[in-house]
């Protein structure tokens, strides 16, 4: 079993991935982002896209209503069948689906988040909270069936409404019903890198001690990304494998190992 985490920059090969999945030797599951392909849209709707920033330094895009329409639109509509279209001409049987449908991937929604301005310390409340169980059923019986699910934001809380969630801790969850083997995560850099600023500091693998080393020593989404792979890795004895999700044949370069491997 594989799941496999495709960003949503707007420069992945989205074509050489899906064709790539062609060659998996198990079955998968996709999780899909689409910020890139969001803000397009925000910008052509005139909507602005605010990022919160947790007194604890965690960063997270503030998801009030006109957000979750955006996410609707561009995750759960263009981004998610686009991507099944890809599936369909590589000769993938596979079926895309929100957390919402079938409550797939239920959470449970944010009381506030706490946040700095103004040197006063606020309590913002909106639609967004943490993934907490998988609908098994439903996806046993997808893959059972020879199906590929096509997974996205955004996810079920528990008053049955949209909320916004991260992908990485999606992943976790999934991965808890599962048990991959491998997961793969196709983002917009050559791997994990030592100097953001340097494309060539590729760091070629981590423990999971150097995981929870590096989660301190960085800041804004990716301390939020990196508190979500050190908890992969704490309770998965799985490989991961951070890939370059713009090269020409990114699923052969990640399962060659080619990237960042933890595990």
């Amino acid at each position: 079993m594989y799941i496999v985490k495709i960003g949503g920059g707007a420069s992945i090969n989205l074509d050489g991935i899906v064709g790539g999945l062609t060659s998996l030797d198990a079955p998968f599951v996709v999780v899909h982002g689409a910020n890139a392909l969001r803000d397009e849209v925000a910008a052509r709707l005139g909507i602005e896209t605010r990022v919160l920033t947790s007194a604890s330094g965690y960063s997270s895009v503030y998801s009030d209503r006109d957000a979750i329409d955006l996410i609707l639109m561009a995750y759960a509509g263009l981004r998610n069948k686009r991507i099944v279209a890809l599936c369909q001409q590589h000769g993938i049987n596979a079926v895309g689906l929100s957390g919402l449908d079938g409550r797939m991937i239920e959470g449970r929604r944010n009381r506030g988040i706490r946040v700095r301005e103004g040197g006063k310390t606020l309590i913002k409340r909106d639609f967004s909270g943490k993934p907490a169980a998988v609908n098994r059923e439903l996806l046993h019986l997808l893959l059972e069936g020879g199906y590929a699910p096509v997974l996205c934001i955004p996810i079920i809380d528990e008053h049955g409404c949209p909320i916004n969630s991260e992908n990485d801790d999606i992943v976790n969850v999934l991965q808890e019903s599962l048990g991959a083997r491998c997961i793969l995560q196709f983002i917009e850099a050559p791997g994990f890198l030592d100097d953001p600023a340097d494309p060539q500091s590729v760091v070629a693998c981590m423990t999971p001690a150097e995981v929870a080393a590096r989660e301190h020593r960085v800041t804004g989404r990716m301390k939020r990304k990196m508190l979500a792979l050190r908890r992969l890795t704490e309770t998965a004895s799985t490989r991961v494998v951070i890939a370059d999700g713009r090269s020409e044949r990114p699923v052969a370069d990640a399962l060659a190992g080619k990237g960042t491997v933890i595990g």
